[in-house]
């Protein structure tokens, strides 16, 4: 890709230079292929997935998207149903499936850690250094790497850069079970579930691959507990709890859930790896997180950018946007500094507004009288009464 520089549009004869080989950044590369931009994709990361077709994708990709399906909010004491709301073409996507799709046909760079950006004299160029002393000069740098993102650092400096960290934790579980386990487990709902609980709790439940619709024991589910821990309680926990305590934490927790939350809990072996974390965002609205682009050599997209909670779901949406309205912006204005910055605008705005109602879901969802006073959820138990 790339070899024709003399076919590119006036003005992108240079290489654009995507930091972070992520959903974020591939959906940029393949955008920016198709307005013949050349592509340097940079990543640490070396794991390759075998590449799919896009109908692969899905978490099963034996069970067509439906146009129309049913999210269900359940009280995570009791199973009863909350709230249902009506989804059209509500997508399951495995994001390794399609991180796997998106490497095809890219010049992408394995093992590259960025150690600094280099602005040109020139004021058109810019140049990445990185770990291994290799220096690499392009046209534009686009820093797609993630939550922690190192890009976020060399623009605004160790402080303004770092996540706002919030009161909330969760530990996340991926595992396989028997097959009448799984044919349970998965009887509550083909794909998702989620239940916030009178203790100020909340649980997503969903399936998180099916290779063989008939062998259950194939299954993979995804769940998790997310609940209110201060960041002294984060920090003290760290200290001491290992994953073995992570386990067993959870478990406790999920005693007080209903089904299938109780049961799929409970059947974890003991040495079941788990994943925990804080939450935690990052506003590109706010004052001290506006950052020189250095006359459009240099921006932010997906995570990057904009991370935020999870319970809305939200994340990927906002990332994939980003790729969309950047390459858009960049075919349309014949100067990539309008185009960076009318990006930008446009990018801070929309994402940032959804990190805040981010935080407002996650913070509604884990107060448990905000929930049942909730004009969604009142709503829908006043119909149910």
């Amino acid at each position: 890709m790339g070899e024709n520089i003399e076919d590119f549009p006036s003005g992108f004869a240079e290489p654009v230079i995507i930091i972070g080989a992520g959903c974020t950044g591939l959906a940029i590369a393949h955008g920016l292929n198709k307005v013949v931009i050349s592509i340097i994709q940079q990543c640490a990361n070396t794991n390759r997935d075998v590449r799919r077709e896009y109908g692969q994708l899905c978490v099963d990709p034996h069970t067509p998207t439906k146009p129309l399906d049913t999210l269900s909010f359940l009280n995570g004491a009791t199973s009863e149903v909350m709230f249902a709301p009506q989804i059209p073409y509500f997508h399951r996507l495995r994001r390794s499936k399609l991180r796997a799709l998106l490497t095809q046909q890219l010049d992408i760079r394995w093992n590259k850690r960025l150690q600094n950006i280099v602005y040109e004299a020139d004021g058109n160029s810019v140049t990445c250094v990185f770990g291994d002393g290799q220096h690499i000069t392009g046209r534009l740098v686009i820093g797609a790497d993630g939550a922690r993102s190192t890009v976020r650092r060399l623009l605004l400096g160790p402080e303004h850069s770092l996540n706002k960290r919030l009161p909330y934790a969760a530990t996340f579980v991926q595992a396989r079970f028997n097959q009448d386990q799984a044919l349970f487990l998965r009887s509550f709902h083909p794909l998702f579930l989620a239940a916030p609980h009178p203790n100020n709790r909340f649980a997503f439940f969903g399936l998180q691959d099916a290779p063989d619709p008939e062998k259950p024991e194939s299954w993979t589910f995804f769940f998790y507990i997310s609940w209110n821990s201060s960041i002294e309680a984060q920090d003290a926990e760290v200290r001491v709890f290992d994953d073995a305590a992570r386990l067993k934490q959870v478990k406790e927790m999920g005693k007080e859930y209903a089904e299938p939350w109780k049961s799929a809990f409970r059947w974890l072996p003991e040495d079941q790896p788990v994943w925990h974390f804080g939450l935690a965002v990052w506003d590109p609205r706010e004052e001290n997180h506006k950052w020189d682009n250095r006359n459009g050599r240099v921006t932010l997209a997906g995570d990057a950018a904009h991370p935020m909670t999870y319970q809305r779901g939200q994340g990927l949406n906002h990332s994939i946007a980003d790729a969309g309205k950047l390459v858009e912006f960049l075919r349309t204005y014949i100067q990539q500094s309008s185009a960076i910055s009318n990006y930008e605008e446009e990018m801070t705005t929309r994402a940032g507004e959804e990190v805040n109602l981010s935080v407002i879901n996650t913070t509604m969802l884990h107060d448990w009288s905000k929930v049942i006073e909730s004009p969604v959820f009142k709503s829908a138990l006043t119909r149910q009464s």
